[in-house]
């Protein structure tokens, strides 16, 4: 009763946007990383700033999520939605400093693949995200979750052929590098995938 009765704290949808938007560019910086052999370092310390703010922004919404009565959405849904999209940002991150740390010459094709497909879920999410406060579009935002479901099984395939390729070669200290990178890229689909599941829930919930 009282949720639809007294005043709501908007802003949280203010983080969310910037948040995603955080995830994109760190997204583009990472593909960018993979198409070229220089200033790596360098990237990766770009990618590391942006995650920084990642963290405050979160910290941030967190602080007023303790502060607000009455919410838009769900508590839940927030606290969990502000942690998923950072870490997001954590995960590509910690890909983009072990390729930098690990010294890696030749980037893989499926890394490159892997980085396209991370940038494709954050753009699909952007929109889900952008539309999430007035919840007019529910099916096309319906339609981001179901796209980025898609690309995650994309992914998971792209993860087996890697690994797959990765045994066959029998270099161990490449395995090792490029094991640890995949495993990362994986996690970061796999938060697009969560993100995507809490959007699914919030729609839900608002039926």
């Amino acid at each position: 009763m009282l949720r639809g009765i007294l005043p709501k704290e908007y802003a949280f949808f203010g983080y969310f946007d910037q948040m995603i938007t955080t995830d994109k560019q760190i997204s583009d910086l990472f593909l960018s990383m993979m198409s070229r052999n220089d200033e790596r370092t360098e990237i990766s310390k770009q990618i590391r700033t942006l995650e920084r703010h990642s963290d405050s922004l979160s910290r941030s919404c967190t602080d007023l999520l303790h502060k607000t009565f009455i919410t838009p959405i769900e508590r839940n849904d927030i606290f969990t939605l502000v942690k998923r999209l950072d870490s997001l940002a954590d995960q590509i991150n910690a890909a983009a400093f072990r390729v930098s740390a690990y010294d890696v010459n030749d980037i893989r094709s499926e890394a490159v693949e892997f980085s396209s497909i991370i940038q494709s879920c954050i753009d699909v999410l952007m929109v889900a995200i952008k539309d999430l406060k007035n919840l007019k579009n529910k099916n096309q935002i319906l339609e981001c979750c179901k796209r980025v479901h898609e690309l995650e099984n994309q992914a998971d395939e792209i993860l087996r052929s890697a690994i797959l390729r990765l045994f066959k070669e029998g270099e161990l200290l490449l395995l090792i590098k490029w094991k640890e990178i995949f495993e990362r890229l994986e996690k970061a689909v796999d938060k697009c995938e969560d993100i995507a599941c809490i959007i699914e829930s919030i729609l839900i919930e608002d039926s």
